[in-house]
């Protein structure tokens, strides 16, 4: 008997992240549409409504619009109020922090600018969990109850998920942020993983489910998403697409090597080589047809497109989604890319269009690591539902 309560248990366990997530790819659906959906029988689909609306993890939206074959149904949506989640990044220049609802809405965000470049990492962190502090008093302004933090890093980091082994750009090694940053759930993951997610998650691609996401600042990062999953290698060190040498005789980079990408299309490469002082002066100067900031910008694109070439060919993605600050740049940035793609992939169905921008831009690594932390209630509200203090 109790063999069976326990199977009884998880499968309503598992119906329940079903519905759960259902709603989550598409609002306003009724009992009926979602049982539909996910092959369970309307009583069934009711019943696990009736919980998670409850629970607070769903609301109704009234009757569904007009225009519908029969008796209209109560459309439901996730909650905007409950549970969220916590993203901060941790840049050379700056830091975030922002919460998103259960739907993945930006709902707060605080940035201030800080020079992190070689500064220990102490003062680094502790500023951040003041950020942090302010924005979550915020939150519970708002009715939302964070049920996790995802820290954004430019690096590499390790299994154990909450200690940076290196990133280069801060001059950090080794660096126990999870536990620097307090009690709580704290999980670290490097940046290009997250603005990766972020665009599977919230970019509003449909169906793109194996793609390469490419964005930059001081470095540039990559990531894979494989069959809708976040591809991190034999020891999750996978997307370094910054260190991929494009010309081999190049400068020196940061990592020891010569002729990285990051020496070509990095952000301080392009802006010695436009004579800007920052991204925005740089976008303003394209803009403004300045030959310089063109011919930067025009340069880094051909590198970019070299690198891509090879990650293209060897995965064979649906797509190349540029993200991050290069999608501010992108219309001087993406005939260079696309040129070199249309050069060297071996696919010649390979088109143009397959290079596509972000829509989250800038702040699509700061939305992935908030809306990272959220979606464990997705994926399990059975544990929400039973947390105590809830």
């Amino acid at each position: 008997m109790v063999k069976r309560n326990g199977a009884q248990a998880e499968l309503r366990h598992r119906n329940l992240a079903l519905v759960l997530r259902a709603l989550a790819a598409g609002e306003n659906l009724t009992r009926a549409t979602i049982a539909a959906e996910v092959g369970l029988t309307r009583a069934t689909v009711s019943t696990l409504v009736d919980e998670l609306l409850a629970a607070g993890l769903l609301e109704e939206r009234g009757a569904q619009r007009p225009g519908t074959v029969g008796r209209p149904g109560t459309a439901l949506a996730l909650a905007a109020a409950g549970p969220a989640g916590i993203g901060a990044e941790v840049g050379v220049d700056h830091l975030a922090v922002c919460v998103v609802d259960l739907r993945g809405d930006l709902r707060c965000r605080s940035e201030c600018p800080a020079d992190n470049r070689g500064r220990p990492a102490a003062a680094v962190l502790a500023e951040l969990a003041e950020l942090i502090g302010r924005v979550a008093k915020e939150a519970a302004g708002m009715d939302l109850r964070p049920v996790g933090t995802t820290v954004a890093v430019p690096g590499l980091v390790g299994q154990d998920r909450g200690t940076v082994l290196r990133a280069p750009n801060l001059g950090w090694e080794d660096v126990d942020v999870a536990t620097a940053l307090g009690p709580g759930t704290t999980v670290v993951e490097n940046e290009a993983n997250l603005g990766a997610l972020a665009e599977l998650w919230l970019g509003g691609h449909d169906r793109l489910a194996d793609f390469v996401h490419v964005s930059a600042e001081i470095g540039i990062g990559a990531a894979l998403i494989v069959e809708g999953r976040l591809f991190r290698g034999a020891r999750g060190f996978a997307g370094e697409l910054g260190h991929v040498p494009v010309r081999p005789d190049g400068p020196l980079c940061s990592c020891g090597a010569h002729g990285c990408l990051e020496t070509f299309a990095g952000e301080e490469a392009l802006l010695r080589a436009a004579g800007a002082g920052t991204p925005r002066a740089l976008r303003t100067a394209a803009a403004g047809g300045d030959p310089a900031a063109i011919a930067a910008l025009a340069g880094a694109g051909q590198a970019l497109g070299v690198a891509l070439s090879g990650a293209v060919n060897l995965l064979d993605p649906q797509a190349v989604v540029v993200g991050g600050p290069l999608a501010d740049l992108a219309p001087w940035l993406l005939p260079g890319v696309r040129a070199e793609l249309a050069a060297r992939v071996t696919d010649r169905r390979w088109r143009p269009q397959d290079v596509v921008t972000s829509r989250l831009g800038r702040d699509g690594v700061l939305r992935g690591a908030a809306y990272s932390s959220v979606r464990a209630v997705l994926d399990d509200p059975a544990a929400w539902i039973h947390t105590p203090e809830r």
